[in-house]
């Protein structure tokens, strides 16, 4: 017997005793495993479909657990839009209970971008999952959503394919804003440290050197030798600033900071956006919010008076 059985019954039968009459209201056709790509898909779905999303802003996606209103929610959808690349260990369970009529589509698994690998902690060498943090890795999520929208909708096609080609477009020239914003970083700053190896895309981009003291937050944070190696690194580079992430416990990081003297800034976002009226509340707003953190912690040029 599955040993999930009993985990996944548990999360029916809790579903099932939720109100008729929200089940009765309910028009929740696509959902989206997180706020960033919620954001993503509501670019190319615009206000004819409604969405859903399963890990709350703020919260960790890695480490979420399914509630009995997330079951409900896909039980009345159609398409699941997650990241893939293990970072939702629980679209497993997911799996376990779709029906054939649902599409469960991970993006990054999906997208025509060229994956990196995680460079350091349990899951060293296997394909990086944050491609959003690149406006041209978002851009190939755009191409994915738009794809499997259109193939479950087809009468929407063309406004589907249409908001596609305007959200590409706006990536492109948020892509071109960043790299103006973060090309005054002198090269020998130019050492982005966080928490979690989630900048590699990022970094590519606007080229930075990456490094974080562990590969993915799934995995134990902090161990005495992952804090030693990134110790060792620090003594040697010692960059302007680290970094703190706003799902991370900044503990680790204040504590290397302490350690080496550096200043700790924050909070980047990476695995969620903020609320509405935080500084990421969307994925431009997001990318736009970090890059004025390191552009400013970092030691950027300053713009003429």
């Amino acid at each position: 017997m599955d040993k999930r059985a009993p985990w996944i019954l548990t999360l029916l039968l809790a579903a099932a005793l939720s109100s008729s009459q929200a089940l009765g209201a309910s028009t929740l056709k696509v959902i989206a495993s997180f706020s960033v790509i919620e954001d993503l898909v509501k670019r190319v779905a615009g206000d004819d479909i409604s969405i859903t999303t399963i890990v709350p802003v703020g919260q960790d996606v890695h480490r979420w657990e399914l509630t009995p209103p997330n079951v409900l929610a896909v039980e009345e959808a159609d398409i699941v839009f997650y990241n893939g690349h293990g970072l939702e260990p629980w679209i497993r369970h997911l799996e376990a209970m779709a029906s054939d009529t649902l599409t469960l589509m991970a993006l990054a698994e999906t997208a025509d971008y060229a994956p990196l690998t995680i460079p350091v902690g349990q899951h060293k060498g296997n394909p990086d999952p944050h491609m959003w943090m690149a406006p041209q890795g978002a851009a190939a999520y755009i191409d994915v959503i738009a794809q499997t929208l259109s193939a479950r909708y087809p009468d929407k096609a063309s406004l589907f394919q249409t908001r596609a080609a305007d959200a590409k477009e706006g990536l492109a020239l948020l892509d071109q804003q960043l790299k103006e914003r973060l090309e005054g970083i002198p090269q020998i700053n130019r050492l982005l440290t966080t928490s979690e190896a989630s900048f590699g895309y990022f970094a590519h981009a606007y080229g930075f050197d990456a490094a974080a003291i562990w590969g993915l937050n799934s995995e134990t944070l902090g161990s005495a030798q992952a804090m030693e190696t990134m110790s060792q690194r620090l003594a040697d580079q010692r960059p302007p600033a680290l970094f703190y992430e706003s799902t991370t416990p900044y503990i680790h990081m204040d504590a290397l900071a302490r350690e080496a003297g550096i200043t700790l800034a924050g909070p980047l976002y990476v695995d969620t956006l903020s609320d509405t009226d935080g500084p990421a509340y969307n994925y431009p707003a997001m990318l736009r919010h970090n890059a004025e953190l390191l552009h400013e912690a970092l030691g950027g040029a300053r713009a003429e008076e």
